[in-house]
């Protein structure tokens, strides 16, 4: 009677693994489509902040809610004109502007400008102690509705609304992403072990008045 009673138990979990199993890939397919998914950085674009290799997580929900906010960095699908990839290609950059944002480089002392207010930037790549300028060149633009102005914070190594706005005849559109087209924000680094950090928006946005 014993070993009838636990060979019971041992068959209905052979018989229910299948189902457990497909459950669990289930789950873990909708939480990728839907939730989270994982990204890896190709490129020097966004260092020191993240660096090549990188693998990052990307809330794919947050902005269902609400929309992009200054200094998040996000993932997104990039146009055409940016990628030269006609079947898409993601990418990761900072918003820096949002709808109806008036963006000016530079004041006096080298930082950008929002809506009048100085940005402090304390993410732009250095290296040795030398570090990138906020912007190559002078700029004056307002983020049109429904799009955003992003950057990389290694502002020498990215090709982001800048670059975009210099190639296009300083085009707002073609310089600008659709907010629609955005995937998700990153909100830690996850691998490698070392680099483990929570991808934080600096105070510095704080202070940023709307437009």
């Amino acid at each position: 009677m014993i070993d009838e009673q636990t060979d019971k138990p041992r068959s209905s979990f052979w018989k229910e693994l299948p189902i457990l199993l497909g459950v669990a890939i289930l789950v873990a397919v909708l939480v990728r489509a839907f939730v989270l998914q994982t990204f890896f950085i190709p490129s020097p674009s966004m260092e020191n902040t993240l660096k090549i290799d990188d693998r990052v997580l990307v809330n794919k929900l947050v902005y269902d809610f609400r929309s992009p906010h200054r200094g998040e960095v996000i993932v997104f699908k990039a146009p055409t004109e940016w990628s030269g990839n006609p079947d898409g290609e993601d990418f990761i950059k900072r918003v820096i502007g949002i709808p109806g944002d008036h963006v000016v480089c530079c004041d006096p002392e080298e930082r950008l400008m929002i809506n009048g207010k100085s940005l402090d930037e304390p993410y732009i790549f250095s290296l040795d102690g030398v570090r990138d300028k906020p912007a190559d060149q002078e700029f004056d633009i307002t983020v049109p509705k429904g799009r955003l102005w992003v950057m990389g914070d290694h502002r020498s190594a990215s090709g982001d609304s800048l670059e975009h706005w210099q190639q296009s005849g300083q085009n707002i559109t073609e310089a600008t992403i659709p907010e629609d087209d955005v995937v998700g924000r990153a909100f830690t680094v996850f691998w490698p072990v070392s680099r483990a950090t929570w991808l934080t928006v600096p105070d510095t946005f704080d202070g940023i008045p709307k437009p």
